[in-house]
């Protein structure tokens, strides 16, 4: 009876799959030539790195404290790049010298590691790093505090940028019962100082140029006593405000706040030169032309006993343009 095992095929060496076998041992810092570090003397190089933390974290207080303050360019300028410069330098230096040097490699191979492998592999890849930060935490905490203040300073154009507070800018001006009309040099204004056609800037005496306070005197035509008479929908209201011929409207345009400071004298037209916008004097400053959604408010006048222009009361309503609370109504 002829062997089964006669004429059968005998594994070799070479028909068995072989597994490769990659030796992990623990790393031993004070033995590997890649995590010793390039400064010959550490606490200096780390001292040296803090400093630079310090100083970018004490200059980004002074850009923000500068900042807040509406310092000169010069300031800003100086204290940014002073914290940027201070911290760079502690980067550079906590790179150069208090970094592992390497490199770190492995050799390559075709087949998965193991479970065993992978978790030591693991475990020496973080153990890189925390050479590199947890012998270093002062330098973290000096980056962190530097890096801090900066995030913190970044924000201040949230809150700095946006100006002081309206409060009650938008809906009340400077003008208030009794005042002078003056000019731009503080000369109250009589009825004499305006021929018929003529105009003035003028402002109440305790906002002499001021933007919002800004208002157009004109002398619409000559009257030797009496109001000019306004719209009928106004008759009421506004029958007294325009003594003599002379009538008074915010210079500031409805539109977009622009200085309405052109006068037509054969149209009785205003004109604002940004966008053309037109008003018509005699009827309210109401815009005929243009984007002006609203008519110009009117200042109410009188000329008291010694022939001066003055206010019988402030602005009834907003002046410039519109806003959010407001619209364009």
């Amino acid at each position: 009876m002829p062997d089964d095992s006669e004429g059968s095929a005998v594994p070799g060496p070479s028909d068995t799959p072989q597994r490769v076998t990659i030796p992990v041992r623990s790393v031993n810092v004070a033995d590997t030539p890649q995590y010793q570090i390039a400064a010959k003397n550490p606490r200096r190089a780390e001292i040296a790195a803090a400093a630079g933390f310090l100083l970018g974290a004490a200059a980004f207080g002074g850009f923000g404290a500068a900042y807040w303050q509406n310092y000169s360019n010069f300031w800003l300028g100086v204290t940014l790049s002073g914290g940027f410069a201070g911290m760079g330098y502690g980067m550079v230096v906590w790179g150069k010298y208090l970094m592992p040097r390497g490199p770190f490699s492995e050799a390559r191979h075709v087949l998965a590691p193991t479970p065993e492998q992978r978790e030591a592999f693991i475990e020496d890849f973080a153990s890189r790093g925390k050479v590199a930060v947890e012998r270093r935490s002062f330098l973290v905490k000096a980056l962190g505090l530097a890096s801090g203040i900066l995030g913190v300073v970044l924000a201040f154009p949230l809150i700095r940028s946006l100006g002081p507070l309206p409060k009650k800018t938008l809906t009340e001006s400077h003008w208030a019962k009794d005042d002078y009309l003056v000019d731009i040099t503080g000369r109250k204004i009589t009825a004499a100082d305006l021929e018929t056609g003529g105009f003035i800037t003028v402002f109440p005496p305790s906002d002499i140029a001021g933007a919002y306070s800004q208002t157009m005197l004109i002398h619409v035509s000559l009257m030797s006593s009496g109001f000019l008479a306004p719209p009928a929908r106004f008759a009421q209201q506004r029958g007294t405000w325009a003594p003599l011929g002379f009538i008074a409207f915010s210079k500031l345009c409805t539109h977009a706040g622009c200085p309405v400071g052109l006068y037509e004298e054969l149209t009785e037209r205003m004109l604002c030169p940004c966008h053309q916008s037109l008003f018509v004097v005699t009827d309210a400053a109401t815009p005929v032309f243009g984007p002006a959604p609203r008519p110009l408010p009117q200042l109410p006048l009188y000329i008291d006993d010694a022939g001066y222009f003055r206010a019988q009361a402030g602005y009834d309503e907003p002046v410039g343009p519109g806003y959010w609370e407001r619209g364009n109504d």
